[in-house]
């Protein structure tokens, strides 16, 4: 993984562990502690995630690694990684690779030799291509952590749908049922990993609008809104209150698409409001 990634992937993933282990690996666990391994006798790789949890098989080391290219040796390391492991704490690991690059994976997940029955090796681990997993497989799940992975994922409808694939993904996190600082948390993850394999104009453009809607949605007009204007105005059915309400959102700047949503009045009702 290149260093520019290197620096900041542990921050970025260690929020999205629980999640990781539930959702890519099916993982009936309770994870115990987070250990801390500096891997002397090889690299020392920020993007490391190692927990121990316990199992139904006992318990385990879970090794999670992010990598952002391919890398022909990752076999090699990964096996090192595997003997420090159980060297250090006495316990069987369970690794991972998570494959976050642009590419498609062109790296091996074994090393094998058999040289008699006395001199063999059978060794692997799991690679998962986040490109592989479907938009839609995730946003119906309530694994929102994994939501900043959204623009990594689902290749072929990210090469089709470009631009607009990466608004998709802003949408499902605005429209995440959390406090309105998780959804921030969620989307500046998703901001920097869009870096992998988006153009930074094209992230900067998508991302702006989605900081001006969080502001909107922290804007006391907005919250009064939520809270009271729909309660006695939409729900009342009263014309001038939801055209009161269309005006107020108008003027903190949200879209049409969003304000007809919210106040049930036609776009083309809303849009003569601009004037």
């Amino acid at each position: 993984m290149s260093q520019k990634y290197d620096i900041t992937m542990k921050n970025i993933f260690s929020d999205m562990a629980d999640d990781i282990m539930s959702y890519f690996l099916g993982l009936q666990y309770t994870k115990i502690d987070e250990l801390n391994i500096e891997f002397a006798r090889v690299e020392r790789r920020d993007s490391d995630m190692i927990f121990k949890c316990t199992t139904d098989k006992g318990n385990v080391a879970v090794h999670i690694e992010f990598q952002s290219d391919n890398d022909e040796k990752m076999p090699y390391r990964m096996l090192r990684y595997s003997l420090e492991i159980m060297e250090k704490h006495n316990l069987l690991p369970y690794q991972i690779v998570v494959y976050i690059g642009k590419n498609n994976v062109k790296m091996a997940n074994s090393l094998s030799y058999d040289f008699g029955e006395q001199n063999t090796l059978d060794y692997r681990y799991k690679i998962i291509n986040v490109g592989e997993i479907k938009y839609t497989d995730v946003v119906e799940t309530d694994y929102y952590d994994l939501y900043s992975l959204l623009p990594l994922m689902d290749q072929n409808r990210r090469k089709e749908e470009g631009e607009k694939y990466l608004e998709r993904c802003l949408e499902a996190i605005k429209d995440i049922p959390l406090d309105i600082n998780k959804k921030k948390d969620i989307a500046f993850k998703a901001e920097i990993l869009s870096g992998i394999v988006f153009k930074r104009e094209i992230i900067e453009k998508v991302f702006s609008e989605v900081v001006r809607m969080f502001r909107i949605e922290e804007s006391e007009t907005y919250k009064m809104i939520i809270e009271k204007g729909i309660e006695k105005g939409i729900e009342r059915g009263a014309k001038e209150e939801k055209i009161a309400i269309a005006k107020k959102l108008l003027e903190e700047g949200m879209d049409i698409d969003k304000i007809a949503k919210i106040t049930e009045l036609a776009k083309e009702e809303i849009k003569k409001l601009i004037n």
